[in-house]
């Protein structure tokens, strides 16, 4: 496996982990980090990064998403639709990728030819942050103008706006996608799937900084400071909590091997730190490992060499359609949901994005550069090492 963070000095570090197996009794077994490259890619500081099952990606301040063939160990090329800071990046499967930005696109791009399939006009500000249904026909998105919107992919529009009272920052989806969680300051909303209204909020001591679902029910919550803790969404009580850091956690990253159930933590103090987690959650975790980047971190993403992924690509669309769409914004009414089209079901039968178009959207899916860099025969591409 390999952690991968970026950070505000514009370089992207990684280092490759191999697990050891689990140890007996009470005898616990440390895993190595080795730093296995540092790349300064970008122009500015780093603010997002997403991993499939090949690629890893980085959005920037600088406005572009970059690309690494985490199999060959090169730089794959450059995105260069987005005007603005890119705040969010999401991987579905192997096939799909989508960004969210400061200039209120969301883009949908197949992650085979890394062509633009699909660009939405999501909100009137910045978006902030989205999460994709584990179904893949939904997606929710936050951003700057107050509103969190829900997104058909099935057919690539917007479904439902809904008012909230302030601008969320962070939006995220549970492992079986019956509820969601809405990030505000120091708050967390869950939402239930089926009546799409909060069953209940969870208040945070700092401004959250990162959540992770930890299972359909735990919440793993970090914020600005040194504690991370993990919360029941059904009852709202707070698990445990354990000190992470010695400065602010900035993003969380969780993941089950054989074996093993890990939670990943970057820092404002340059640390990245693997833990173990105990199968009852009110226990603290405990620490596999660390890794001193000497840099302030601000994302992070585990790249796990799986093969590929179960969840290959978003569904197939019924009515293929490929060019830049923007999406139709009914009225809004102060604290309503506003309905666009019928209710959403992500287990409905029909099928959502279409990732076979031939033809980018109209614009620039990639500068000439770097689309002349993923076009390099195969000798070629190995001698630009990441």
């Amino acid at each position: 496996m390999e952690l991968v963070a970026g950070s505000y000095e514009q370089v992207l570090f990684g280092f490759t982990v191999h697990p050891e197996p689990q140890a007996s009794g009470d005898q616990q077994h440390q895993w190595t980090p080795v730093a296995d490259f540092t790349h300064h890619a970008h122009t500015a500081s780093l603010s997002a990064v997403a991993v499939n099952s090949r690629f890893v990606v980085t959005g920037s301040k600088d406005e572009t998403i970059h690309i690494y063939d985490m199999k060959k160990k090169i730089e794959h090329g450059a995105l260069v639709h987005h005007n603005g800071t890119i705040t969010c990046l999401k991987f579905y499967g192997s096939r799909h990728l989508i960004s969210g930005a400061e200039d209120g696109l969301i883009c949908v791009w197949d992650a085979k030819k890394w062509e633009c399939l699909k660009s939405l006009k999501a909100h009137k500000g910045h978006v902030t942050f989205l999460s994709i249904h584990p179904s893949g026909k939904l997606a929710l998105s936050v951003g700057t103008d107050k509103t969190l919107r829900t997104w058909n992919l099935v057919e690539g529009r917007s479904a439902f706006i809904k008012n909230i009272k302030q601008n969320a920052h962070i939006v995220e989806w549970s492992p079986r996608g019956e509820k969601y969680v809405v990030v505000i300051l120091n708050k967390v909303d869950v939402y239930q799937l089926d009546t799409a209204s909060v069953s209940g909020t969870i208040t945070n001591e700092k401004r959250i900084s990162s959540v992770t679902f930890l299972s359909d029910s735990v919440l793993a919550v970090a914020g600005d400071e040194e504690i991370v803790r993990f919360f029941d969404c059904d009852s709202l009580m707070c698990l445990c909590e354990f000190k992470a850091h010695e400065n602010r956690v900035k993003d969380m990253f969780s993941f089950e091997i054989p074996e093993h159930h890990v939670l990943v933590t970057a820092s404002s103090d340059g640390f990245i730190k693997m833990w173990k987690l105990k199968q009852d959650k009110k226990d603290p975790p405990s620490l596999l490992c660390e890794v001193n980047t000497n840099a302030r971190l601000t994302c992070l993403g585990v790249w796990l060499d799986r093969g590929t992924d179960t969840k290959e690509s978003l569904p197939q669309a019924a009515e293929p359609s490929v060019n830049t769409e923007q999406s139709k914004i009914g009225k809004k009414k102060s604290g309503d949901v506003v309905q666009q089209e019928d209710t959403l079901n992500p287990n409905s039968k029909k099928c959502g994005l279409n990732g076979d178009s031939k033809k980018p959207v109209k614009g620039n899916s990639l500068s000439a550069r770097k689309r002349k860099m993923i076009e390099m025969p195969e000798k070629k591409k190995r001698k630009k090492k990441i």
